[in-house]
Order: structure tokens, then C-alpha cells, then sequence
């Protein structure tokens, strides 16, 4: 792939073109801070936002989409029948615009749990009439970010195009075929020259200073130091501050359990299969028939959350179930945060946590 130079001042033009082809999605300013939403004009782009409310993700996975539709009914020879078809929406070809890296780590997992195994028709159907436009990340969203210690501070090759702001320009970086086509077919730009490509590499390196680590441990620690305080008291503390309100796996752009319901119409024949987004730090996520619930204490289920964002999904998925992105601590009420949790893990347990050493 290529990288281009745009000009700033023809950034609206490009985001004016793009509307005419494609529904695109960007952050905006709002009056509780700053959201996706769709751009009717290139005034209302913010791409120097600190963060926003929620991750993108609910432009490939949304809050509520129905799976199927059903029909009951009967024979001629009087046995019940029922007829299922899935029920695909209209899907827009969608542009979304201005997504941070550790949102683009958050979509690359989305894109492995959904596609691997068990292919979610659903899901890529949207993925594949989506484009990711990336920018670059120079400065911390705010404190509560520690997108550096948990690595996703550089992008990952999910996006189509990503942006680089360097002085009165942005060098976009072409990460797929598709990309490039949807670059040049909608705005005038030249490819960088050896000039431009050295005062980008300057840029890139003089990002790093300005983010801090906040964790006391690698990355590469953080599963090996879950394993060894499961049974840690700090699991009970945290219970008896949590609310079990949910709020953080809501914003959170790693999280994706959710639950299915069956909704009958009126006339008790016809009906929808249906999945909305769900939490598994709510009561009823883990109850089961019998009134049975596997993690009926909130205790259980924060340790159950940190255990999915710190080892759970790095042992199935092979990366990161937490981006550093620091919604989570920004939505919770009681100030539970992720690294808040881990130093004090770290700090309860002082032992080797080099995986080498099989500790």
C-alpha cells in the first residue's frame, strides 16, 4: 500500500464526498462529551477528540437487531409447523471515520470472534459494506487511558486508511485495496515523498513521551498474575463496592456477550428471534434453570470480567481482551478501574510473573 498526502483545508471535501456514496459515522460533539454518530456535514467532524462515550462497535454489532423471524401454523394433515427465515437488514455502505488505535484492536478482536469457528453471518455482512479510517493517536484521551501498557497504541491492520495529523496535513496510510479506491475516487491528493515519510517517522516517535504506563506489570504478565489471585481477597472488596450496573462492559469495545429473546406478535403465530447487547456483571446473566445462578455475588462476576479482559480472551483469541482505552473507569460510579485492580494484585502478590518460568 501507498501513503498519501491531503491537505487539511480539503478534508471537508473528501467527508462531502463520501456522504454522497455512503452513510459516515464520526465522532461528534455533544453535550455529555463526544459520541459516533452520522456526519451530515463535515463541520460537525471532530477528529481531535480526547474519546468517546461509547467504541464503534455498535456500528458492526448494534444494541438490538433481530436474527430471525418465525411463523407458526398447521398442517393439512394437522401437525404444528413453523417456518424460519433469517432476517438480514439493509445493510449501508458505511464510512467510519476518526477511530483511535485501541478502538481498531477492539474491531480486529470483533472481527476474529466473529468470523472464526462459528461464522456470525450477521456480523460480517456489516463488516464487509464497512470502512475504518483510523487516526493517529498523539496525545492521551485524558488520565484514564493506558492504551501504551497494554500495546494498543500503534494501529493494527484492521483499518482501510489510516491518518497521521503533521502540521497542516495528514499522511494517510492505505491498509487495504479498497481503501486506496475510496481515497482516490473522492479526494485530490499526491503520494508523500521522502521528506514527508522522515517528518512522519519524527512525528510517530515524539507521540511516546507523552503517554505514561500506569500499570506495575507487562501485558504479557497480566494473565499469569490472574491466574495466581483467583481466590484473592480483593475479589470480595471490589464486590462490595460494585453496583452491578453493567456500565462498564456497555462501553467497553471488547465486550460482546449478549442475550437472545423470543417476541411473540399479538396473534401468538408470528414472531422474531432478537439479541441485545447484555452484561455479565448483571444478576441475571448467569442464572439458569432452577433459578440456579453460577455467579449470583457481584464478587464473582468483577472477578469473572477481569478475568475475561486479562486471560480469558488472550488464551482463546491470542489477543488483547483490554485495550487500555479507559471507558470503563470513566463509566463506573464507584471507581473500579482495570489498573487500579491489577497493581493491586500485583501488590498482594509479590512472585515472579515471568511466563518462562512457568510461574
Amino acid at each position: 500500500m501507498s501513503l498519501y498526502i491531503l491537505p487539511k483545508e480539503r478534508l471537508p471535501g473528501f467527508v462531502d464526498n463520501l456522504r454522497a456514496g455512503f452513510r459516515v459515522v464520526g465522532p461528534v460533539r455533544t453535550e455529555t462529551g463526544f459520541a459516533f454518530d452520522t456526519i451530515h456535514s463535515a463541520d460537525e467532524l471532530a477528529l481531535d477528540y480526547p474519546t468517546t462515550i461509547l467504541p464503534p462497535k455498535k456500528y458492526l454489532l448494534p444494541q438490538r437487531e433481530t436474527l430471525f423471524t418465525f411463523h407458526t401454523g398447521t398442517s393439512e394433515q394437522g401437525a404444528r409447523q413453523i417456518d424460519v427465515q433469517p432476517a438480514f437488514e439493509d445493510v449501508q455502505p458505511t464510512v467510519i471515520l476518526g477511530v483511535h488505535t485501541c478502538d481498531m484492536h477492539g474491531i480486529m478482536l470483533y472481527d476474529k470472534v466473529f468470523t472464526e469457528g462459528y461464522r456470525d453471518e450477521h456480523y460480517i455482512a456489516r463488516r464487509e459494506q464497512t470502512y475504518i479510517v483510523g487516526i493517529e493517536c498523539l496525545r492521551p484521551c485524558d488520565e484514564a487511558s493506558f492504551c501504551k501498557d497494554m500495546g494498543t497504541l500503534t494501529a493494527p491492520p484492521v483499518y482501510d486508511l489510516h491518518m497521521t495529523a503533521v502540521d497542516g496535513m495528514y499522511l494517510i496510510d492505505t491498509g487495504t485495496e479498497k481503501g486506496e479506491r475510496l481515497l482516490l475516487s473522492n479526494v485530490e491528493v499526491h503520494l508523500a515523498t521522502t521528506e514527508d515519510i522522515r517528518r512522519l517517522s519524527q512525528t510517530l516517535s515524539a507521540k511516546w513521551p507523552h503517554f505514561r504506563h500506569r500499570l506495575k506489570m507487562t501485558k504479557d504478565q497480566i494473565p499469569s498474575l490472574m491466574t495466581i489471585n483467583y481466590g484473592s481477597n480483593i475479589w470480595d472488596t471490589l464486590g462490595e463496592r460494585c453496583l452491578a450496573c453493567g456500565s462498564c462492559t456497555n462501553v467497553c469495545p471488547t465486550c460482546f456477550c449478549f442475550d437472545v429473546q423470543d417476541e411473540m406478535d399479538l396473534n401468538m403465530s408470528e414472531g422474531q428471534r432478537s439479541r441485545i447487547w447484555d452484561s455479565c456483571q448483571l444478576h441475571e446473566f448467569a442464572l439458569v434453570a432452577g433459578g440456579h445462578n453460577f455467579r449470583g455475588s457481584k464478587a464473582s462476576r468483577v472477578r469473572h470480567r477481569m478475568m475475561r479482559k486479562g486471560k480469558y480472551i488472550q488464551q482463546v483469541h491470542s489477543l488483547t481482551g483490554c485495550t487500555g482505552c479507559g471507558r470503563c473507569q470513566r463509566a463506573c460510579l464507584v471507581d473500579i478501574t482495570i489498573p487500579g485492580t491489577l497493581n493491586a494484585l500485583y501488590d498482594e502478590m509479590q512472585i515472579d510473573l515471568n511466563p518462562a518460568t512457568g510461574a
